[in-house]
């Protein structure tokens, strides 16, 4: 009867049996096949999506690692412990600080449900680099709210008190 048969365009094996005959096993209907190319296809877009980006405080993390720009650098006229503390009177106001790096000069906080990295680090004694970095739960960046953070900060250098808006 050939590979066609009276299954339709399905794939057969031709095995050899213990006896004198041969019998034809059914390897793949269409259906089947069509299911796994699918299933193969939704596992290999699912690995091209998914990645790993860099944060402020150097360590690694999953996330989307096709955005283009994940991050907000903004270099101040101050030192770097009035920037530090202005940095956490604003993470402070907007949300919950979850953890400092004194050593590497990062504050991590919660905003809502966005973590939010802020690093300070000296450009030299007068000049201080702050880089604000929010990420959502699912790892996409939040420019809106890093632009929103990095604005209450330069507010709080330039004036010394937190903005009405704050929370």
């Amino acid at each position: 009867m050939g590979a066609q048969g009276a299954l339709g365009n399905n794939f057969r094996i031709t095995v050899p049996a213990a006896g004198l005959t041969q019998r034809t096993v059914l390897f793949a209907s269409r259906a089947m096949r069509k299911n796994a190319f699918l299933l193969l296809s939704i596992l290999v877009c699912g690995f091209v999506v998914t990645g790993c980006v860099s944060t402020v405080d150097g360590r690694k993390k999953a996330a989307n690692p096709f955005v283009v720009k994940d991050k907000l650098v903004r270099v101040y006229d101050r030192p770097v412990v009035t920037c530090w503390e202005a940095v956490k009177a604003v993470l402070g106001a907007n949300g919950v600080i979850i953890h400092e790096d004194v050593m590497q000069s990062t504050i991590t906080a919660r905003v809502d449900t966005r973590t939010v990295l802020v690093k300070t680090e000296a450009v030299d004694p007068k000049m201080t680099r702050v880089t604000t970095q929010v990420r959502t739960k699912w790892g996409n960046s939040d420019l809106d709210l890093a632009g929103e953070l990095d604005k209450q900060i330069a507010l709080r250098l330039a004036t010394g008190a937190l903005p009405v808006g704050a929370k």
